[in-house]
C-alpha cells in the first residue's frame, strides 16, 4: 500500500517554485496499541459524547471552544478557523539559510521526508537541492501542519530532503527551573579520573538497530502467550536490584574493574593431563 503524504504543497526559494510532498520519516505502525474491552461480552467499548444537561450528542454537532475563564468558552466554527489560514498552508517558503551547528538539539522535533511531486517539479527540486548541498547550509521555512504553523529546518538527504519541525520558543522550558538547585561544587578529581576511564571503556559506534524497545517486546511475548491459549501471563522481566551506594569511590572502582573483566580475553584452557592408568585388579583366589 502506497504511503499517503502528510502534507502537499509547493517549495519556494525566491522565484523558484516546485510541487512537493511531505512524508513522515518515522513510523508508529508497530507500536502495541490497546482497546477497552468489556470482558463479559468481549465487545470493544465505544466512546460517546455526553452533554451533562442534554445527554448524548453527535460529534458533527459540536464546535471548538477556547476556555477564557473557568467554564467560560469562546466558540469557533470550522468556517471561522479556516478564515485565519495563512499562505504557508500550502506553501513551504524558505526564509533563510543557517549553519546546522547553530541549531541546538533541543529545538529539533519530528522528521519528515520531502520529495518532488511528479516529473513537473523534479527539475526545480533538483536545482534547489544542489544549491543547498553546495552551500552546506540548512534552510529555515514555515508551513501549517495540524492546524498550526510550524518553523521547519530543511536539508539535503540523498536525492531528496529531510524536513524537521522545530519546537517554538514557548515550548522549551527554561533550564533554570530544573538546574539552579544543583550544587555548584566540583567532584573529587580522583573520582572524575576513574569515571573518565569507564566512559572510555563504553565508547563505540552508534547503531540504532541494536536499540530495541524491551518493554514492547515483553508486551508482545505476553500477548503471544495468552493468544496461544495456555493462560500464561507471559515472561516477566526481573526488576533491577535497588540499593543505596554508600561509597561512591568504591562503586566507581568496581565499575571500572567489572568492565575491564568483560573486555579481557578469556584465559586459554590448559591441556588436560593424561588420565592415570588404572592398576590391574588382583587375581581372585580360588575357593
Amino acid at each position: 500500500m502506497a504511503i499517503r503524504p502528510t502534507w502537499e504543497g509547493h517549495l519556494r526559494l525566491s522565484l523558484v517554485t516546485c510541487p512537493v510532498s511531505l512524508y513522515a520519516a518515522a513510523s508508529t505502525s508497530r507500536d502495541v496499541r490497546f482497546h477497552f474491552i468489556n470482558p463479559k461480552t468481549g465487545n470493544r467499548v465505544r466512546q460517546q459524547m455526553i452533554d451533562p444537561d442534554s445527554g448524548p450528542i453527535e460529534r458533527r454537532d459540536l464546535v471548538r471552544g477556547f476556555e477564557v475563564e473557568e467554564d467560560q468558552y469562546v466558540l469557533l466554527t470550522d468556517e471561522e478557523l479556516r478564515s485565519v489560514r495563512l499562505e504557508s498552508t500550502r506553501l513551504l517558503d524558505i526564509e533563510r539559510f543557517v549553519d546546522a551547528a547553530s541549531i541546538d538539539r533541543i529545538w529539533w522535533d519530528q522528521p519528515y521526508y520531502l520529495a518532488p511531486e511528479g516529473k513537473a517539479g523534479a527539475d526545480a527540486f533538483a536545482v534547489i537541492h544542489a544549491a543547498m548541498e553546495d552551500a552546506g547550509r540548512i534552510a529555515i521555512a514555515r508551513l501549517v501542519m495540524g492546524a498550526r504553523e510550524r518553523v521547519v529546518a530543511i536539508e539535503p538527504r540523498g536525492k531528496g530532503m529531510l524536513l524537521t519541525t522545530l519546537r517554538s520558543h514557548d515550548e522549551v522550558r527554561d533550564t533554570a527551573e530544573f538546574f539552579d538547585d544543583i550544587p555548584a561544587g566540583k567532584p573529587d578529581k580522583r573520582m572524575t579520573t576513574i569515571a573518565r576511564q569507564i566512559v572510555e571503556q563504553f565508547e563505540g559506534e552508534f547503531d540504532p538497530s541494536s536499540f530495541n524497545d524491551r518493554y514492547e517486546e515483553a508486551l508482545r511475548e505476553l500477548i503471544a502467550s495468552k493468544q496461544g491459549g495456555d493462560g500464561g501471563g507471559g515472561r516477566r522481566r526481573k526488576a533491577p536490584k535497588s540499593g543505596n551506594v554508600i561509597d561512591l569511590m568504591e562503586a566507581l572502582r568496581q565499575s571500572l574493574e567489572g568492565k575491564a573483566a568483560q573486555r579481557r580475553p578469556a584465559a586459554k584452557k590448559s591441556a588436560k593431563a593424561p588420565a592415570a592408568k588404572k592398576k590391574p585388579a588382583a587375581p581372585r583366589r580360588a575357593s
